[in-house]
């Protein structure tokens, strides 16, 4: 497993990550806690979580994504591991959030509150990587980096990252921490993969420039980039399956992420990663962590029966003719998920 540092931190990871949105929901204490043990034995050290996990959000689970994370991390050495949690953004954005009666925000004491409850439920008196969840770009980020300062000079925190931020919110809370000189933000957390390449639009030159290490979710597109919902097809326990019986905001994301261009790009890609002799869960993955702005690629498995092809990407690399041939596809079917 190969490692990388986060933005210009002290801390190396593994390139590969471990997401694990689904447990506590989609999967059982049992399974996740084999999928952590696998994961780990991979070689892979940088684990995700978040205080509003598991999804969807739903308040009668919130909370056990790190109540399980909690108890698989004292089953290991604590300096072994890399632990990234997150605190709950604004609840005005595509979700309300299940925390504090969804009256989340980025202020002091919203931040205070939620570090507090994680590292309960981590069972830790630390985190490596404190991230805020969505921006706020109405609560002032003189607050916001004012407070995640206080908690890395506390110890609870030894760096601060931001996840789903814009390039306008990275830029302004740079200039903000170098203005106040407090800590900067080190990492970015946003979607990337090969249906969805927005990140390098604008977002990838802040990150080379800035020395931000993007750290990309769903590089499987959400699970789509493994061929399961083609033809039209609902696989059942999927995510988005379930979401589109959900309705509502849940039904939305999954329609963005599960459509006619991204069904027909996933298509293509997978002719490719055939011609290569691979799965194409196994190319997304190698695809997005060969990025030199990204230091650590986060995956997720529902299912053990998942982590084969996942792992398999360590240690690997696609070649230019390749990588020329994917941006064939990717100028041919634009924006597949808007």
């Amino acid at each position: 497993m190969q490692t990388k540092r986060l933005g210009t931190s002290a801390i190396v990871v593994s390139d590969i990550c471990m997401g694990t949105m689904t447990f506590g929901s989609q999967t059982d204490d049992a399974e996740a806690l084999r999928i952590l043990d696998q994961s780990f034995d991979a070689g892979i050290n940088f684990y995700d979580t978040a205080e509003g996990y598991p999804v969807p959000p739903d308040r009668k689970w919130v909370g056990r994504t790190e109540e399980i994370v909690g108890k698989w991390l004292k089953t290991k050495p604590r300096d072994a591991i890399i632990l990234a949690t997150k605190v709950s953004g604004p609840s005005h954005v595509w979700f309300r959030s299940p925390k504090r009666e969804g009256m989340t925000a980025l202020d002091r004491r919203n931040i205070m509150v939620a570090v507090e409850d994680s590292l309960k439920k981590l069972g830790t008196d630390y985190i490596d990587l404190y991230q805020t969840h969505w921006p706020d770009h109405d609560t002032p980020y003189d607050e916001t980096m004012g407070v995640l300062d206080e908690l890395v000079r506390a110890g609870k925190v030894r760096i601060v990252g931001c996840s789903n931020e814009t390039s306008w919110g990275l830029m302004k809370s740079i200039a903000t921490a170098e203005r106040l000189g407090t800590v900067r933000y080190q990492t970015i957390q946003n979607n990337f993969s090969l249906n969805n390449r927005r990140f390098e639009d604008e977002l990838a030159q802040v990150c080379r420039k800035e020395g931000v290490s993007l750290i990309p979710y769903s590089p499987i597109g959400g699970g789509v980039l493994s061929g399961k919902y083609a033809d039209g097809a609902r696989p059942e326990g999927a995510r988005f399956s379930r979401y589109l019986e959900i309705g509502g905001r849940q039904a939305a994301m999954a329609r963005r992420f599960v459509n006619e261009k991204s069904l027909a790009s996933t298509a293509r890609f997978a002719e490719l990663a055939a011609e290569l002799g691979m799965s194409p869960v196994t190319m997304a993955v190698i695809w997005s962590k060969q990025h030199d702005f990204v230091a650590s690629t986060i995956v997720g498995a529902s299912r053990e029966e998942q982590l084969p092809e996942i792992l398999a990407a360590a240690d690997q690399v696609l070649s230019d003719e390749t990588l020329k041939a994917i941006d064939a596809i990717s100028r041919e079917i634009m924006y597949p998920m808007g």
